[in-house]
């Protein structure tokens, strides 16, 4: 799929989302336990991040925790969480110029691990680069029953009509508000399914699978799935024609 080096670096995607996939596979496959896998799955992130930042994409949206990882075992998920609190480093940041933020429920985290997110988000508010998203304790059927809830009880306040509710709306009170759909919607590890993941944002993204695991993942492999989105035509629902025209 795709170049891995000739890119057009005038046509970079404004925002590309990842489902970071296959690092329990790829512990698995070096005889080591889950947990070796989600830490060199981290350092991906900071490898990644850095590339994209330098590339000039204008957000990038790791799918990070969903909602259903919840439901995975006890020490495994303590494991995550402490992981993730080790792995926010502010100096990646600030030294690439990147904003910070999050979409997903956050009151479900542990505490102080809230804390240090937004912390994390404070001190880069600032940075004026690339924004990166971690969607935690996040799923698309969260989303979209939370907008469900707000527009009802805007309804029922009389704050809106019914007739006016709009795809607008809806938008409007999704997590993602503060920022444009994903025009390339990137899987590692060999799976080809969203997982509940952005699903009302990528209605019209380009979707690239790969089978690379998520710690093999490194520039190069940015790389390629760029050159594969450069190679698209995006239509938009449109025909060929009234593109080019």
């Amino acid at each position: 799929m795709g170049d891995t080096c000739n890119i057009d670096l005038e046509r970079i995607p404004a925002h590309i989302a990842i489902i970071m996939d296959g690092n329990g596979r790829w512990a698995k496959q070096q005889g080591k336990p889950r947990s070796f896998g989600h830490q060199a799955g981290a350092q991906t992130v900071h490898v990644i991040a850095e590339e994209a930042a330098r590339l000039g994409v204008k957000y990038l949206t790791l799918y990070t925790f969903s909602t259903e990882n919840w439901n995975r075992p006890e020490a495994e998920v303590t494991a995550l969480m402490k992981l993730l609190f080790d792995q926010i480093e502010e100096e990646t940041f600030m030294k690439n110029n990147i904003r910070f933020r999050i979409i997903g429920e956050e009151e479900r985290l542990p505490e102080k691990v809230q804390e240090r997110l937004n912390l994390c988000i404070e001190h880069t508010a600032g940075n004026t680069g690339m924004t990166m998203i971690l969607a935690l304790s996040y799923s698309s059927r969260w989303e979209l029953t939370e907008a469900a809830r707000q527009i009802a009880v805007e309804v029922k306040e009389g704050k809106l009509d019914v007739q006016d509710i709009s795809a607008e709306t809806v938008e409007k009170h999704l997590s993602t508000s503060f920022m444009p759909d994903p025009d390339l919607l990137i899987r590692t590890g060999g799976e080809v399914r969203l997982s509940n993941y952005l699903l009302w944002q990528c209605a019209y993204s380009e979707l690239y699978f790969c089978d690379t695991f998520w710690p093999d993942f490194k520039e190069a492999e940015l790389r390629k799935a760029i050159a594969y989105y450069q190679q698209r035509e995006r239509r938009f629902g449109k025909t060929s024609e009234q593109v080019m025209g």
